[in-house]
């Protein structure tokens, strides 16, 4: 029996993700929950699976976390330092890493050094450091399975012994598939008028509102491309994004003999959790099967990158290297939240991240602490950019601009 640690149980992924382990008690235990500061759900949550520890993010939240559960054996903790304790401990086995962000980066990196069963669906911490976080992998021998649908469906249309060497698996092109979001058929001249609430329903996908408000600016996609670059082996030039509306076909890989093998299936994340908790073999989901009869149609589209400026800044990003993907991240995050706040608008997002990749020089990335002073001057840069936008905003309202 596996014992499961879930980083981010009250987000749309750790609640997927507890949907399928409910489905098997006689393979799974859980061994630890985190969240951020969604209590309730949390404690709804320790009930329902009682697992031996939970992790929050602040002294209030735990001691009202310690009052809901307070009948159960569960040890309630805070900060950073218990949830990389619960991700390296010996009773884990297998890590679902879900934290949203640059807060998932530690434990997930300390999942890593000790060896563990690492289910990726934090994405941040193969962009902000991805060469360390593969050296972390391969020193300490853990398994690294991706839960994005994107990475999970290309793993599995590789070979089974791929070994991140495109090359040697007759490999063209890793195709990314991409929704669109929601604007993708608006007139971008109105995209300046977008709120957070249009921005955050997607039209395929549930999800939280960052990762929605990624989705439509694409920068999702783009940080999706990094991650893809470090978890497969394939530069730049071989990660290709094609915008599919339906979300049926879920990536797909381009080999040098003309084939094309595809992963299909309903957009449900279940299937990507139970494929990854399960590997090799195959559970129960509880996703519907895909019935191909009731498609009308499949389309494919190039992405326009005046549309989506943010993908193009993420490939950017890629082939710069060193610091610059942990950079765009830090100002992305900086600037989304700015935008569900209303300090700015839709389209400042990308001028706020151009603005902190201009503005810091990038380099080398050898070690976490060099990343993580990058992430925080990029933030600083992000909110300087944020503030000119809300003073010209004042100022002078038709000029939103940094």
């Amino acid at each position: 029996m596996q014992g499961i640690t879930i980083l981010g149980a009250t987000g749309s992924i750790g609640a997927s993700t507890l949907d399928v382990l409910a489905r098997h008690p006689e393979r799974y235990r859980v061994y630890a929950l985190s969240a951020h500061s969604r209590v309730d759900e949390l404690a709804a949550a320790c009930r329902q699976f009682r697992p031996v520890r939970a992790v929050v993010g602040s002294a209030d939240a735990a001691a009202r976390l310690s009052q809901l559960i307070a009948d159960l054996p569960t040890s309630v903790e805070y900060g950073e330092h218990a949830l990389c304790d619960i991700a390296s401990h010996a009773d884990t086995d297998t890590v679902m890493a879900a934290i949203v962000g640059a807060a998932g980066l530690a434990p997930t990196l300390a999942a890593a050094r000790a060896g563990k069963k690492i289910l990726l669906a934090n994405k941040e911490a193969l962009v902000m450091s991805g060469q360390l976080f593969m050296d972390a992998v391969r020193e300490h021998k853990a398994t690294l399975l991706p839960i994005d649908s994107e990475h999970n469906a290309i793993f599995q249309s590789l070979p089974s012994d791929y070994a991140r060497q495109p090359g040697a698996s007759g490999v063209a092109k890793i195709l990314l598939t991409a929704s669109g979001g929601p604007f993708l058929n608006r007139a971008v001249e109105t995209l300046d008028a977008v709120t957070p609430d249009e921005a955050c329903k997607h039209p395929n996908w549930v999800m939280g509102r960052k990762i929605s408000v990624d989705s439509a600016t694409m920068m999702n996609k783009g940080l999706e491309v990094i991650e893809a670059h470090w978890l497969f082996g394939a530069p730049a030039d071989q990660i290709e994004v094609v915008i599919h509306p339906q979300s049926v076909i879920h990536s797909m890989v381009s080999y040098v003999d003309g084939s094309v093998l595809a992963q299909l299936g309903n957009p449900d994340m279940r299937t990507p959790i139970a494929h990854a908790l399960a590997y090799p073999e195959r559970i129960d989901s509880g996703v519907a099967q895909l019935d191909l009869t009731q498609m009308a149609a499949l389309q494919f589209y190039q992405p326009d990158f005046n549309r989506f400026p943010c993908l193009a800044l993420a490939f950017d990003a890629l082939r710069a290297g060193g610091t610059a993907p942990a950079l765009l991240n830090a100002a992305n995050e900086v600037a989304v939240q700015a935008f569900l706040e209303r300090q700015i608008g839709f389209r400042d997002i990308d001028r706020v991240i151009r603005h902190a990749l201009d503005a810091i020089p990038h380099g080398p990335a050898p070690s976490i602490e060099a990343v993580l002073e990058q992430d925080a001057r990029a933030r600083a840069a992000a909110n300087d950019a944020i503030a000119q936008v809300t003073s010209r905003l004042r100022g002078n309202p038709t000029d939103p601009s940094p």
